[in-house]
């Protein structure tokens, strides 16, 4: 029987899931717990260096494969909805109708009424798209994987090659810990600060064209963003950025002034010039272990992550064939 591990990265407050950590907090939050989790993206969130054509088919596996679910009795529980809203510009964008225009539901130009709401923008699009909570679908994941006969294990690791022989495949999902583990010196974190706040008469969702400003409502509260701030380590709130944050999102819609129960929340993005998605063969004293690499994604992730790991799971399976084909002897 083969086995495969992997290998992810999560932050949290109580534990980690990867490998040497020592230079930076070990109380990291999981940033997929604090991803703004709207399925719209802009390419400069994907990734530049990854192809149109490719973040496209991601983001519609992505989007049917959420859609499923939201169509599904168990949409409660994984935290996956529809949610309709606006994105706007302050300036009429090159690309008027994105790559991913016709993948969502209903998009179409914003009509000259609906802008009389946002006086300071002159161009937006309106749309209904899937917002996918991660807080309650990270879990609902990890129960359908145990519920297929799968495990989970916490296990602080320096080196990759450390799961050998104990595992025939690896995934490397370990975002940026794969500064150390992968040697990948292209990846690099991108801090985002979120507040949530309850404001429960807040319905659509506001996105500012930059992707930096954004209203997205949610079950439980509406997460308004943001920052992007490349390079920035700190996992501490910033009081400054929480009032550039809430007065951004205020001057979108005023109502927000009356929101309550506001929180500070931090997270690291981990970015890189494009998702690495590839496999690479570990050879150390005769000995091979196929690596699976998975991860960089950015801010863009919570948008294309099926896609990318349908994809992923191609690569592993080419991996296991490799394994179950004999090696052909030298005629030399």
């Amino acid at each position: 029987m083969l086995r495969y591990h992997r290998f992810r990265q999560v932050y949290s407050g109580y534990h980690q899931r990867c490998g040497s950590w020592n230079a930076h907090p070990s109380h990291l939050f999981r940033s997929g717990n604090l991803a703004g989790q709207l399925l719209v993206t802009t390419s400069r969130e994907t990734n530049t260096d990854t192809p149109i054509h490719k973040q496209k088919q991601w983001f519609r596996e992505t989007f049917n494969h959420l859609f499923a679910i939201a169509n599904s009795a168990e949409a409660g529980d994984a935290g996956v909805h529809l949610v309709s809203g606006w994105q706007i510009f302050q300036s009429t964008p090159t690309e008027e109708v994105p790559f991913w225009a016709d993948v969502v539901l209903g998009f179409r130009k914003m009509t000259e009424a609906e802008l009389k709401k946002f006086p300071q923008h002159v161009f937006g699009q309106a749309f209904t798209t899937l917002k996918c909570e991660c807080p309650a679908y990270l879990p609902w994941l990890e129960k359908r994987i145990k519920g297929s006969g799968g495990w989970t294990v916490t296990r602080r690791i320096e080196d990759l090659w450390e799961l050998h022989p104990s595992f025939d495949v690896v995934v490397n999902c370990s975002g940026l810990g794969s500064r150390e583990l992968a040697g990948d010196s292209k990846i690099f974190p991108v801090r985002g600060q979120v507040l949530q706040v309850q404001a429960p008469w807040v319905e659509h969702f506001i996105r500012d064209g930059s992707g930096l400003t954004y209203i997205y409502p949610g079950t439980s509260h509406v997460t308004l963003g943001g920052t992007r701030q490349k390079g920035d380590w700190n996992l501490f709130p910033d009081a400054e950025n929480s009032r550039e944050i809430l007065s951004r999102c205020c001057a979108l819609e005023p109502s927000l002034h009356g929101a309550c129960n506001i929180r500070e929340k931090v997270g690291l993005r981990p970015y890189r010039p494009g998702v690495r998605l590839q496999t690479e063969l570990l050879v150390r004293d005769g000995q091979r272990l196929p690596v699976v690499h998975h991860y960089g994604h950015g801010s863009g992730g919570i948008s294309v992550h099926w896609g990318t790991a349908l994809e992923a799971a191609r690569l592993v399976s080419e991996c296991v064939h490799a394994l179950r084909t004999p090696t052909p002897k030298s005629q030399l």
